[in-house]
């Protein structure tokens, strides 16, 4: 296994001057944002695909330093009834797949994307309880006639391009749980997998060491994110796991993330960590860090801190004991 972070945090930092501080971290990889909800701060798709010179440079610059890149993440909504946003998000994830083929980086990260309710929609739609009947109607269609539809097409692409597709289980996106995941997996293919990250799994009540479980054994984990969340119970008993709390409420809130090891103890990660091995993710722990409480340094470092010791980075040898 590697230890890598993703890079957004970084953002004010120029390029070289942010691998430099990935690097003396101690760090392996680096994921970093193409576009979308990342934003381009340290990779511009157009810039890099129109210009070999400056894709041999953002190559080498990586490479120099004796990193990798885990992951090319463009974030977005390809599905949603908003035309520009989703013209917009499906083209930044064309030009990703187009420059992870380039660069040869074997996975991006994205989101399966919501529909709206029907072809005239002005929003997206994310339903969430079997009744009334009507949502199950709508479910069934946004899966029949947009996201299995877009996603053959658009999986098959990815695959032509020697690049994986892995979608992060995040609430408020058609896949959000391993269930979903899985669902579309067997329509469109091997090439769909999940950027598991625990922290949107703790809030939905999925327990992530049964998540890998459940898709380490398909060999549907792409990528990892390593990002922790912290449940309020008190809070939860007044807004539910569901809770439309503004992020900046944090008294309020029923959950909020939090940086590796403060939402759940290192026992809880320590497990984590042993079940990615045990179902055969040996790739990159990204670190991501939205915690609301720490400044983007501290936050970093203390995750630095805590995952350092339990990631296991040897090769795994035959069973001497036995």
């Amino acid at each position: 296994m590697k230890l890598g972070v993703f890079t957004v945090l970084f953002s004010e930092k120029p390029f070289e001057e942010m691998l430099d501080y990935v690097k003396e971290a101690g760090l392996d990889a680096v994921e970093i944002g193409t576009g979308g909800y990342p934003g381009t701060a340290h990779c511009d798709p157009d810039l890099l695909l129109e210009d070999e010179g400056k894709l041999r440079a953002f190559k080498k610059a990586v490479e120099d330093r004796g990193l990798t890149i885990s992951g090319l993440s463009c974030h977005g909504n390809p599905l949603t009834p908003d035309a520009a946003f989703a013209k917009a998000s499906h083209e930044t994830f064309v030009k990703t797949v187009q420059l992870a083929e380039k660069l040869e980086v074997p996975v991006v990260n994205c989101f399966s994307g919501t529909p709206g309710d029907h072809d005239g929609a002005k929003y997206p739609n994310w339903p969430v309880a079997p009744w009334p009947n009507e949502f199950r109607e709508v479910l069934k269609w946004q899966w029949q006639e947009k996201i299995i539809p877009y996603w053959k097409e658009w999986g098959r692409y990815a695959a032509d391009h020697h690049v994986k597709v892995a979608l992060e289980l995040h609430g408020g996106f058609s896949v959000h749980t391993p269930g979903t995941l899985l669902k579309l997996r067997e329509a469109v293919g091997e090439v769909i997998g999940a950027n598991l990250d625990p922290s949107h799994l703790w809030w939905q009540g999925i327990d992530p060491v049964a998540a890998i479980k459940i898709l380490g054994r398909a060999g549907a984990i792409h990528h990892f994110h390593a990002k922790d969340t912290y449940l309020d119970q008190d809070q939860i008993n007044m807004h539910g796991l569901t809770d439309m709390t503004s992020y900046a409420d944090l008294q309020e809130r029923a959950w909020i993330f939090r940086t590796v090891g403060y939402g759940h103890d290192m026992k809880v990660w320590t497990d984590i960590i042993s079940a990615l091995r045990m179902t055969g993710y040996d790739y990159v722990v990204s670190i991501e860090h939205e915690d609301a409480l720490l400044s983007i340094e501290e936050g970093f470092h203390k995750a630095v801190q805590n995952l350092k010791p339990i990631i296991m980075k040897e090769e795994l040898t035959d069973m001497w004991w036995v």
